[in-house]
């Protein structure tokens, strides 16, 4: 029998979320890496580069990984017989730069849009590179975000059977009338906060005190339907893009295209951060069309945000701290009301199936 394939100790971060992992590195047919008894990942041996790291620690990086993971290896002996195997350590595009020929063509995108940052300043800016940005980089954007979300709601997602059910039945409804050309995910999350929102990368995120404090399905499916408008316009991105700031387009110019920082930065303000008034009114306006074509009336849309009005309390980010309601709003949901010529979205089993997603399995 052979001599078993040398291996180490290291440190590695899986790019999924900041937490370190004490690791042992196994150098067999690819670079193997394993927590206690648990294979954690495989990376090809062609597919690693050399990323900057301190002072007497090779940081490792792999294109095939994602963009964050990063190996720190201070163990001298393991460092000499890993490095022969890597032959392309040196080569240009580190992990998660993709193709050269796209990062020189979003660098080429960052550098007029930084152009337009000097000229009109970030709001303008984004909203021009907001449709120079196409769906896979926005998905990966939003990816940052999700991890985000993930983080601050504690993964705590709402998954009655009968209940999920019934909103998928809903939100269905509202997506088929909604004609989106690329499909759009849900996912409810428990929360004591009344909210809903938007993220890059078509995800539609509804907290369980939204679905507590809706007292019809036309109410719940207003609030959706104002959020695939958000989706429709891409308000996601641009409010991204505009509260990461310079940093942002720097990190485009420079082939960050994960965003690190910024994107981190960039996350948290569009989970906290209101839209324009331009983008709430066209979301609304989105919100009314797609109820009306469901004979729905986009009233209760209206009747449900100025009730939730008198409800917020101090602390709390309510669905008015991220949807600020205005006269004008209010004005022109009623302008755009009709008399209910369609069907009930859900029956009242149904409904009620729904109102308890967030229960705990019978």
């Amino acid at each position: 029998m052979g001599d078993p394939p040398p291996e180490g100790a290291a440190v590695y971060f899986d790019g999924l979320n900041a937490c370190r992992h004490d690791v042992s590195l196994r150098l067999a047919d690819s670079l193997e890496i394993h927590e206690g008894d648990n294979l954690a990942a495989r990376w090809a041996y062609d597919d690693i580069r050399r990323a900057d790291g301190g002072a007497g620690v090779l940081r490792l990086s792999c294109r095939s990984a994602p963009d964050l993971a990063r190996i720190d290896i201070r163990d001298d002996a393991l460092r000499q017989a890993l490095l022969p195997l890597c032959r392309r350590l040196d080569d240009e595009g580190a992990a998660g730069s993709g193709n050269v020929g796209k990062i020189v063509g979003w660098s080429l995108a960052a550098a007029i849009s930084l152009g337009l940052v000097a000229i009109y300043g970030i709001p303008l800016a984004a909203a021009r590179l907001t449709s120079l940005i196409p769906p896979s980089l926005e998905n990966r954007l939003g990816d940052a975000v999700a991890n985000q979300v993930d983080v601050i709601f504690k993964r705590k997602v709402c998954a009655r059977p009968e209940g999920v059910t019934a909103f998928n039945k809903l939100f269905a409804e509202l997506t088929a009338q909604a004609d989106l050309p690329r499909p759009v995910t849900v996912s409810v999350r428990e929360s004591g906060v009344a909210n809903a929102f938007a993220i890059p990368g078509e995800r539609v995120y509804v907290l369980s005190a939204l679905i507590d404090k809706a007292d019809s399905p036309d109410e719940l499916a207003g609030v959706l339907a104002h959020e695939l408008g958000h989706v429709a316009h891409r308000d996601g991105l641009r409010e991204m893009i505009a509260s990461g700031g310079s940093a942002f387009f720097f990190g485009l110019l420079l082939g960050d295209v994960s965003g690190s920082g910024a994107i981190l930065l960039a996350s948290r303000t569009l989970l906290n951060a209101s839209h324009s008034r331009s983008a709430e009114t066209g979301a609304d306006a989105f919100a009314a069309e797609v109820m009306r074509g469901l004979g729905r009336s986009p009233a209760p849309l209206g009747e449900f945000l100025l009730r939730l009005t008198g409800e917020q309390s101090e602390g709390t980010i309510a669905l008015l701290a991220s949807h600020p309601l205005s006269q004008d709003r209010l004005a022109q949901l009623k302008r755009l009301d009709q008399p209910v010529t369609g069907a009930p979205l859900l029956s009242e089993e149904e409904w009620t199936a729904l109102k308890g997603i967030c229960r705990p399995p019978n």
